[in-house]
């Protein structure tokens, strides 16, 4: 092992070239200044916030010197944890350490997630998931200028730089209606913000102030989140005390990758006769769809439900929403256990 302290001259010449190394490729992930004279493309949009939404034109100009396009979320999108197979993306959210802490959140908060639960009919375990997979209860919200990750994806990003030039666009507005500063909001690398991960767009649309104070703030507030990841779901055809997924047998025949996760339609007595079976008591006149996941010995067969549905309009991945169900279920079975445990105490 190397001695920082060492008077070798050989080592610390290479202790420089280490240093001179790491410092390139650092350089090379690094933001980039906007320079508002050759990206026309920006200054358009600017034109369009000015004359569609009365913005100041100079404030823009000057908010956009200090914006940077940073390669480091460009690089972070064309990874997205979501591409992994099943066996390697359960272990990074359903956790021990997560359940755990879930329940430590659920017990802090239960009041207002019980509250939630009673006004949008979502489980309080769900939400208490949802902020558990998205931020690890609050602890993680991200680390890169929201403005910087919107800007960056919006114009350097054509995959889907549409979405991103809209989702900015809305962050300017929702900056101005929520009295944000502008460069001081932190989020991911694709510009979702708060305790809940919420989109500029999804914030407008469907944050509400929960604890009644007159904002709406989903940065540092539990309690709005809890409500607004509540009605979220709610708006996007939650439907209260239905299943959300089972797990199946499968006939021979059955896929071994995921098809396009689809609204459910087909009722889960037709899957039956298909021999999809499902392994718990279901109503079978429900509708589902199949869930087809990648274990590293075998592939497992769910059918998921209208409520499984309405968690991937949260985040469109089947993966997302089995990862958020069954932590769920982890949180549940262990906060009934420490029920018990204190009712036997007493």
């Amino acid at each position: 092992m190397f001695n920082p302290y060492s008077k070798d001259k050989d080592a610390m010449k290479s202790l420089t070239a280490i240093a001179l190394t790491t410092a390139i490729a650092l350089f090379s992930h690094s933001a980039s200044a906007i320079s508002l004279e050759q990206r026309s493309d920006i200054r358009a949009f600017i034109d369009q916030m000015v004359s569609e939404h009365e913005f100041d034109r100079g404030e823009l100009n000057a908010l956009f010197q200090q914006v940077e396009i940073r390669q480091d979320i460009l690089d972070a999108i064309s990874r997205p944890a979501e591409g992994k197979p099943w066996h390697q993306y359960r272990p990074i959210f359903v956790t021990d350490s997560r359940s755990e802490q879930g329940v430590e959140f659920l017990n802090q908060h239960r009041a207002d997630l019980e509250r939630a639960e009673q006004t949008y009919g979502v489980p309080k375990e769900i939400i208490t998931a949802i902020i558990g997979v998205e931020t690890r209860y609050g602890q993680h919200k991200g680390r890169y200028r929201v403005v910087d990750a919107l800007t960056t994806l919006g114009f350097d990003y054509p995959k889907r730089s549409e979405f991103f030039r809209s989702e900015l666009k809305h962050f300017l507005l929702l900056a101005r209606e929520e009295k944000f500063e502008l460069t001081e909001i932190l989020g991911s690398y694709a510009g979702a913000m708060g305790k809940p991960q919420f989109i500029s767009s999804s914030y407008r649309e469907y944050a509400v102030d929960f604890d009644g104070d007159g904002i709406r703030d989903l940065l540092n507030n539990p309690v709005d989140a809890i409500g607004s990841v509540a009605n979220y779901l709610k708006r996007h055809g939650w439907e209260p005390d239905q299943p959300i997924a089972v797990i199946t047998d499968s006939p021979n025949n059955a896929p071994t990758t995921m098809g396009k996760l689809t609204k459910p339609n087909t009722p889960i007595s037709e899957w039956q006769q298909q021999g999809y079976k499902p392994q718990s008591k279901v109503n079978s006149t429900l509708a589902a769809d199949l869930i087809v996941l990648e274990q590293e010995d075998r592939t497992e067969y769910w059918l998921g439900l209208q409520n499984f549905y309405a968690i991937t309009r949260y985040n469109h991945s089947p993966l997302y929403a089995m990862a958020v169900y069954q932590l769920s279920e982890q949180i549940k079975t262990l906060d009934s256990i420490s029920h018990q445990a204190a009712r036997k105490i007493n």
